[in-house]
């Protein structure tokens, strides 16, 4: 019975050694975990997009929280408690800066949680179209946008300025290609521009500035958020007859009856196109090819 005791001892011993390694490791491990992240700007933004230019330029050296989510509409989104607890520890926030609703709506409430926190706006330098939130959907504006946010990081981490400096020079040669081949894609390079903008139509104006940088028309049937008129529809219409045009484009993030409407009448489809998207690159890519194939 004694020798049993003693097993059961050693037993009990060697479980009790096994979980105190255990804590003392996971207790490494979080230490240097934190450590790390200790090292690393926090940075806020509104959208998906955001996200890609600052950690192109940013790196290991930052850390992105993205206020609104995929999905989510900048006109309807407001932030929840755990997004509001985030950003209380940001040490910057890129807002887009050009009438973005949510922004407008909720970034003083942000600012409030966190009166440290620096506000950089990433529209300077860039020529706003009729208070066109959507500033991003044209590479030209996102290389000036990432030259703001590489300014800000260098000045909050100056120690990791020439990372950054290095990291905006690499992002801007990938816009600059990207630029080209959508150029190419939609037959705007200056040997093929056309002398006639090609129309497209869209239920929510979010393209204005990717139509303007390659020759396009953007023709929305929502203007000003508010839903066409009966007559504004039959108009509409009339135009994608004439145009023989057959593709609405929608966001996934609206409600877009109307566009499904317009689409039935003129036999034509609903094609999806996310201006939020999170692979920018990517995104545009498909925006284009898509216009070409249906013009």
């Amino acid at each position: 019975m004694a020798h049993k005791n003693i097993l059961v001892y050693a037993f009990a011993t060697l479980i009790i050694l096994a979980v105190f390694s255990s804590a003392c490791v996971s207790d490494a491990t979080g230490t240097d975990q934190e450590a790390q992240h200790a090292d690393q700007l926090i940075v806020g933004v509104s959208i998906l997009p955001q996200e890609e230019f600052v950690q192109s330029i940013g790196g290991e050296h930052v850390k992105t929280i993205v206020l609104i989510p995929p999905g989510a509409s900048p006109a309807t989104y407001s932030p929840t408690t755990g997004q509001m607890v985030d950003i209380a520890s940001a040490d910057l926030y890129f807002k887009v800066g050009s009438f973005l609703p949510f922004e407008e709506n909720y970034l003083s409430t942000l600012t409030t949680s966190n009166p440290e926190m620096k506000v950089i706006d990433c529209s300077a330098g860039i020529t706003l179209r009729n208070k066109d939130p959507h500033i991003w959907n044209s590479p030209e504006n996102v290389i000036l946008m990432c030259r703001t946010i590489a300014a800000a990081l260098s000045e909050a981490d100056p120690t990791h300025a020439n990372n950054y400096k290095y990291n905006l020079k690499q992002y801007t040669t990938q816009l600059h290609g990207l630029d080209e081949n959508l150029k190419i894609i939609l037959n705007t390079t200056e040997s093929l521009q056309p002398t006639k903008q090609t129309p497209f139509i869209v239920f929510h104006p979010a393209w204005g500035y990717f139509a303007d940088r390659y020759n396009l028309l953007q023709v929305a049937v929502e203007v000003n958020g508010k839903e066409p008129s009966a007559k504004e529809l039959a108009e509409l219409i009339n135009f994608a007859r004439a145009e023989n045009i057959t593709t609405i484009f929608a966001d996934p993030q609206m409600n877009s009856q109307s566009a499904g409407v317009i689409a039935r009448q003129i036999g034509g489809t609903v094609v999806y196109a996310d201006p939020l998207a999170k692979d920018y690159c990517t995104n545009l890519i498909k925006m284009a090819e898509t216009i070409r194939q249906v013009n």
